[in-house]
């Protein structure tokens, strides 16, 4: 093969990518977008603006569709090896780990329908709109990560997963306070778990996209197990 169909194969490569890389970023914009108004729409009990994050999530399955096919069609025109194959296979599982981040706020949204019909729980709502602010930082970090090839930024967000988990904790040890205090509080603080659950998974998917990144700047994942400061064990059944 000359080197001037090399030049225009990796030209042809570049352009594909960088078309994926501008649906994965449009993505991860409407992700950011749905974690903060998730949690807002709870904090000012808005059921409107919980009902466009459950209507949005659809439009953010759909682009991960695209990016799937537009994964699977450069892999079968381009054929691409070594390093071009890695960036394909992560730009797949970052693609992958937004979808289920965008599950999760469509999730939070669906409960604050319901806990808008009932007595709030003292600051609790503030609480969870700030551990969710604090993922949506992490996912704006991973993503700049990824753009910008910056495994050191990548490595940061993996590392402020324990925080999200200690936020986490101390809200469980509230709702469970609540709960003993007055039993008429139970089914809100139930509901308020489940919540607070999903944004810690949340940040689980945002650790796995730094740790693609990681993957993809230095072609190894990380082999240490990374910091975990969940301490419960009161699982949310059926929001895997």
């Amino acid at each position: 093969m000359s080197e001037m169909q090399d030049r225009h194969i990796t030209e042809a490569f570049d352009r594909d990518l960088e078309a994926i890389q501008a649906l994965i970023m449009k993505m991860g914009g409407m992700v950011e977008a749905a974690i903060l108004d998730s949690a807002k729409a709870l904090e000012e009990r808005d059921e409107e603006l919980a009902r466009q994050v459950r209507e949005n999530d659809k439009q953010i399955d759909r682009l991960e569709e695209q990016v799937n096919e537009e994964c699977a069609r450069v892999i079968a025109l381009r054929g691409p090896v070594a390093r071009d194959l890695r960036t394909i296979l992560t730009v797949m599982k970052i693609s992958a780990n937004l979808e289920r981040c965008g599950d999760y706020a469509k999730n939070l949204a669906k409960r604050t329908t319901v806990l808008v019909q009932m007595q709030p729980v003292d600051g609790s709502a503030k609480s969870i709109r700030r551990m969710a602010r604090e993922v949506e930082l992490m996912m704006k970090d991973a993503l700049d990560a990824y753009i910008q090839r910056d495994a050191e930024l990548a490595e940061d967000v993996r590392q402020r997963d324990a925080e999200v988990d200690q936020m986490y904790n101390a809200l469980f040890r509230e709702f469970l306070t609540h709960m003993m205090e007055d039993p008429r509080n139970i089914t809100s603080c139930m509901h308020l778990h489940f919540i607070a659950k999903n944004i810690e998974r949340m940040g689980d998917h945002v650790t796995a996209i730094a740790e693609q990144v990681i993957y993809l700047v230095t072609g190894v994942l990380p082999e240490d197990n990374r910091p975990k400061g969940d301490r419960t064990s009161f699982a949310a059944p059926g929001e895997t």
